[in-house]
């Protein structure tokens, strides 16, 4: 299992890498997501919230645009050049982690985030990335989730699962059929509400810390 995520780690940093400088072309089409995860989240009393695998920072910004204090943490220091030259707020902070193994004290932010980041990685590690959300995460505060779905409609299942399964990782097949809320439930993470996002190929899952 070591050799397998320093596999897992050397890969996501060599690909990562090489596609910083290129990354924001694709995530452009997800600033309705964005607008829609700031909107969703209790924002009331100037929360500090985390954003976790923030890669070029376009959630954390969003957030920070707000006025909230935000952190966000990627394992991608090429990802994190790029979110810094876009950085124009004081309150958005960038600090290169292993999201596995955050550099933050229990209960250190009442909003942690990650998005579209628990399907690049193998199950083990993504335990581990959600043990730390909920370890940082004051007790009762706000989660959000957004990743990759499947439709209902069983055609449009198959045409979205093959297409995307051409692009991502070998990590996508076990992730798109393993139970998400279930393991989200077992690192003690209730969810609240799910919402689908593009025509069901993706979905925003928001849920409140129990521990």
């Amino acid at each position: 299992m070591k050799k397998n995520n320093e596999e897992y780690y050397s890969h996501i940093k060599d690909m990562f890498g090489k596609i910083a400088p290129f990354y924001d072309l694709l995530d452009m089409f997800l600033s309705g997501v964005r607008a829609m995860v700031v909107e969703l989240v209790n924002t009331k009393n100037n929360p500090k919230i985390l954003d976790v695998c923030t890669g070029t920072g376009s959630q954390a910004i969003a957030f920070g645009k707000k006025g909230f204090y935000v952190a966000g943490v990627d394992l991608s220091r090429d990802m994190l050049k790029v979110a810094e030259k876009k950085n124009r707020y004081d309150n958005v902070k960038f600090i290169a982690s292993d999201a596995a193994d955050m550099p933050f004290d229990a209960n250190q932010f009442d909003i942690s985030c990650i998005s579209f980041a628990l399907h690049y990685m193998p199950v083990d590690i993504r335990e581990k990335v959600l043990a730390e959300i909920g370890r940082v995460t004051v007790p009762g505060g706000g989660v959000v989730i957004v990743d990759h779905a499947l439709p209902k409609n069983k055609i449009s299942r198959l045409l979205v699962y093959h297409i995307t399964s051409l692009y991502e990782t070998m990590y996508y097949p076990e992730f798109i059929k393993s139970d998400l809320k279930a393991l989200i439930g077992k690192h003690g993470i209730r969810i609240e509400k799910e919402i689908p996002v593009g025509f069901g190929a993706a979905r925003i899952l928001k849920g409140i810390n129990q521990k």
